[in-house]
């Protein structure tokens, strides 16, 4: 498996994951919504590209490409966290998969590597329900804190790496 930055060509796999909605239905504050059309996914992925050239590695958006593949199946994110007060010194790291692509392991190779070079304490923000999710940070050794409301406007449950 690679994690590489997202590119222009990737748009059509970047919209084949973020237009469904059993991706999406995790993702994002409320009400949440599946991208609708190729414009918005190309406006959408402009705006990730944006923010990851205010980054260094191993911070960022990476997208997941399985060994042979060549094409996007997922991201694997590990973003600085901001609340209503700014900047908070915590890091998040996350994974989005297409569904095809779950159950394999992919989203905690990935998580796990972009861990290897992150500093101690990384959280992981699941959605309250998606036990899927949570499973994977179980697999990372992340630790249940338990749900809070101070991430993005919405309750989430969060994970914290040793």
């Amino acid at each position: 498996m690679q994690l590489r930055h997202w590119v222009a060509d990737d748009l059509d796999a970047f919209f084949d994951i973020y237009s469904r909605w059993d991706v999406m239905r995790w993702l994002g504050p409320q009400p949440r919504r599946a991208l609708v059309d190729l414009d918005e996914a190309r406006e959408r992925l402009a705006r990730w590209q944006a923010r990851e050239r205010e980054l260094a590695d191993p911070y960022g958006l990476w997208a997941i490409v399985p060994d042979g593949s060549g094409h996007p199946v997922g991201t694997a994110l590990l973003l600085p966290l901001h609340d209503g007060d700014g900047p908070t010194g915590e890091v998040e790291v996350g994974w989005h998969l297409h569904p095809d692509h779950q159950g394999r392991g992919l989203a905690t190779e990935a998580a796990r590597r972009l861990l290897r070079d992150a500093p101690p304490g990384v959280l992981a923000l699941t959605d309250p329900d998606n036990e899927r999710s949570q499973a994977v940070a179980r697999r990372l050794g992340m630790r249940d804190e338990g749900l809070t409301d101070r991430w993005f406007g919405l309750t989430a449950r969060q994970f914290r790496a040793p």
